[in-house]
């Protein structure tokens, strides 16, 4: 698997998603699994078939999260401040609207728009990649081309 880069939350989150799989839901799921198992023959218990689903789900989730957190670098916060890199604040004003935006740049496994951190992946987060403040962006979308101009860029 490639190297995944994490800031520290991101890295942190993964490791408690990890810890409750691992601790409160397999016991739930277990437990789901023994009542079922209760009400008596499992050739023909729904509810038996579902919990089992449910285990298997969770293995595979708890497998995919050691795999992703044994191979991610969490990012240097002392990273220079100067140029967009993963990990990056960056806000912008969009030439075209003249609107002004803020994205944080983080991995695919930490991106969430709503909170607006774009992946480095994404269309718009790699094409701010190693620009600098002041500098004018040109991104072509699947819609068009996005013109920003980076104002400022930071590391929370």
């Amino acid at each position: 698997m490639a190297e995944l880069y994490l800031t520290k939350k991101g890295h942190q989150k993964l490791m408690e998603e990890l810890e409750y799989l691992k601790t409160t839901k397999r016991r739930a799921l277990s437990k789901a699994i023994g009542e079922a198992r209760a009400h008596g023959d499992i050739s023909e218990n729904a509810e038996y078939d579902a919990a089992k689903d449910a285990q298997g789900l969770n293995e595979k989730r708890i497998a995919e999260l050691e795999e992703k957190l044994s191979s991610a670098r969490i990012l240097d916060e002392n990273m220079p401040s100067d140029e967009v890199l993963i990990g990056a604040k960056v806000k912008l004003k969009d030439l075209n609207s003249g609107e002004e935006l803020e994205y944080t740049l983080v991995s695919g496994e930490e991106a969430d728009y709503e909170q607006g951190k774009i992946s480095v992946s994404s269309p718009i987060g790699s094409g701010l990649l190693n620009h600098k403040i002041n500098e004018v962006v040109e991104i072509k979308i699947p819609a068009g081309i996005l013109k920003y101009k980076i104002l400022k860029i930071s590391r929370d």
